[in-house]
């Protein structure tokens, strides 16, 4: 464990330096692959199995909302220059389906979440038919994201597949490290405390994988209303339960959680923010919470110190 977290700021360093590259014009064709991702947590996927042989760039950085996020004609230009496109599907980035979808006539565009077999995804409260899409959540299932870009990656370049297959070898071995330590962190904390309240109802992955109860104020997507009701609901929770703090997320305002606390106060009930859960985005480039593995850490390490 302590040996894949001493890797964790050189590999933010490292992917800062490849989304400098792939903005870079230097006169001369690189004859790296080009990627784009929506989102970070796949950048770093692709970071971490491509090494040296890819120039990724993800859209989607810190504190960005992927659900309410609209492409920029820079984000276009982008995804044309690409050689490869990696997103995340089951409508996360709902607003840009139909550009992700013409791009798959001219490239590779590949919903790496899609990837995971159905019966192991999750499903919306209010939609049967309706995936849950923050699957990242799930080391297990993220695992399949991992071996998704792998198999991409490895047909697009034949000429170091077995480069890419050795990089994902080491890096789902990370991954399963820090699913050991997240089930062993997590168990620390009494059972009647593994409540989860977050701003929006991003974490039932995460709840599935460490045995918490998960609940938030808003739906699956961040563009889902939220009322009274709803803020009334939670102190419910709170109150019955007796849980002591809850969660703002980084890419989220803080309004509506702050609202549920004034809440349960005014019912003499006192909780405080548990502290800063990275949800839908990850920290920033060059920081140990700027890659996959740093981020899922802290959110762990959150959720501990807060409730334990």
């Amino acid at each position: 464990m302590k040996t894949m977290f001493t890797r964790l700021l050189l590999l933010g360093a490292f992917c800062l330096g490849l989304t400098a590259c792939s903005g870079a014009t230097t006169g001369e064709e690189s004859d790296k692959l080009k990627v784009t991702t929506t989102i970070a947590q796949i950048g770093d996927i692709v970071a971490n199995v491509g090494g040296e042989h890819v120039e990724v760039e993800s859209l989607m950085g810190p504190g960005i909302d992927p659900h309410l996020y609209q492409a920029s004609q820079g984000d276009i230009g982008k995804l044309s220059k690409a050689d490869i496109i990696f997103y995340n599907g089951l409508h996360l980035e709902g607003k840009m389906g139909d550009i992700l979808e013409k791009m798959s006539k001219d490239k590779p565009t590949v919903a790496v979440g899609e990837k995971i077999p159905e019966e192991l995804l999750l499903t919306a409260d209010d939609d049967a038919k309706k995936k849950d899409p923050h699957v990242w959540f799930d080391i297990t299932l993220w695992i399949h994201a991992v071996e998704a870009v792998t198999e991409t990656l490895v047909e697009q370049d034949k000429e170091n597949a077995e480069t890419y297959e050795e990089n994902a070898a080491n890096y789902i071995k990370d991954l399963k490290e820090l699913d050991a330590y997240g089930k062993e962190q997590i168990a620390s904390i009494p059972e009647e405390s593994r409540v989860l309240v977050t701003a929006h109802d991003a974490f039932k992955y995460f709840g599935e994988a460490y045995g918490m109860e998960v609940t938030g104020l808003q739906g699956l997507s961040t563009d889902a209303e939220f009322g009274l009701r709803d803020v009334q609901s939670i102190i419910d929770l709170l109150v019955e339960r007796n849980v002591k703090a809850v969660f703002v997320e980084s890419s989220i305002s803080e309004d509506s959680i702050n609202a549920v606390v004034k809440g349960a106060e005014s019912r003499g009930h006192t909780v405080v923010i548990g502290g800063e859960l990275y949800s839908d985005a990850m920290g920033e480039a060059g920081t140990e919470t700027g890659t996959y593995l740093g981020m899922f850490k802290h959110n762990i390490d959150t959720i501990v110190n807060a409730l334990k």
